[in-house]
């Protein structure tokens, strides 16, 4: 991801790029904005052909710091100014004790994005840190977006499950009214709470359901399926790597307390989600996987849709 990274700030443990501004406490938002050089507007500008005529529709973002377009959009998208997104959340942080940990800019300005952590907390018996991540993107390729991204601190791993009790995310396109859409978000951010409750009930139900050796055979040729008829000799092998990846994870210490349950599984498939390299490596692989975990990894997903389903049978 260094590549992508234009700028950040971080508390205390230097991110996994290795670059940014580190601070060793949590600065208030007007501290994180300078320190992750977020402290630029962006401005709307028409656009002309080459016989300078204004193209309708449509009209170019600039970052009014170095007047590069951050991207072409049409005429009704409505711009969130990386101010408004730390006021944003500073009126999360005065409800929830969220404090910064992060901020940064990706891609030259084209995405930026806020991480707030809130009060540690306990799910069965282990400790929990949940962050909230908010991202815009000013190239008009990507939504407004709030999301919920619980780590199990003994090991590192993003349990942002899929619940159907409690929502994980908020996002919302750039048109319309975006003030009113806001405090939509922030009434509706009651769900960082009412996530991780549902999290810890769900967790629960998951570690008190045993999975025995033939059932997690079973799990993992539905996760990692091979048809030895017609996948490529190359396709088999992955498959395979990724099944010899899954019980690494699954025999490590840190799930023994939770070893042939269903909480086990869902943790060994966190940590491969979270920390296994992929077979090929290129330079947008952490950057995309970032992407994915803090919107919940597909991987994860998956596998929660086939503990719940068999539980729901048994």
């Amino acid at each position: 991801m260094a590549a992508n990274v234009e700028t950040m700030m971080y508390v205390r443990e230097k991110p996994w790029h290795g670059l940014g501004t580190m601070v060793q406490e949590a600065p208030t938002s007007q501290d994180a904005i300078k320190l992750a050089e977020l402290n630029w507007t962006v401005v709307s500008n028409p656009i002309y052909d080459a016989s300078g005529n204004v193209i309708s529709g449509y009209k170019a973002n600039t970052r009014d710091k170095d007047n590069s377009i951050l991207g072409i959009v049409s005429d009704r998208y409505k711009i969130v100014q990386n101010h408004e997104a730390f006021s944003f959340t500073d009126s999360l942080i005065e409800d929830s004790a969220m404090t910064y940990e992060c901020a940064g800019s990706l891609r030259g300005g084209k995405q930026i994005w806020l991480l707030g952590k809130m009060p540690e907390t306990k799910i069965l018996n282990d400790s929990f840190e949940p962050y909230i991540c908010f991202t815009n993107a000013h190239d008009g390729t990507g939504a407004i977006k709030v999301c919920m991204t619980p780590i199990r601190v003994v090991c590192q791993n993003t349990l942002n499950m899929a619940l159907s009790g409690a929502k994980r995310m908020w996002s919302t396109k750039h048109v319309g009214d975006l003030a009113g859409k806001l405090h939509e978000a922030k009434m509706t951010l009651g769900f960082a709470n009412n996530y991780m409750n549902e999290l810890a009930i769900q967790a629960e139900k998951f570690a008190d359901t045993k999975i025995s050796d033939t059932e997690l055979e079973f799990f993992l040729n539905d996760l990692f399926p091979i048809d030895y008829t017609k996948d490529s000799e190359r396709k088999i092998n992955n498959m395979n790597q990724m099944k010899d990846n899954f019980l690494s994870c699954y025999m490590m210490n840190d799930i023994a307390d939770y070893r042939g349950t269903q909480y086990g599984v869902i943790n060994a498939v966190a940590d491969m989600a979270d920390h296994m390299a992929p077979a090929r490596m290129t330079d947008t692989y952490q950057e995309n996987n970032w992407g994915r975990i803090i919107v919940g990894h597909p991987l994860l997903d998956a596998a929660i849709k086939y503990l719940t389903t068999i539980r729901v049978a048994a």
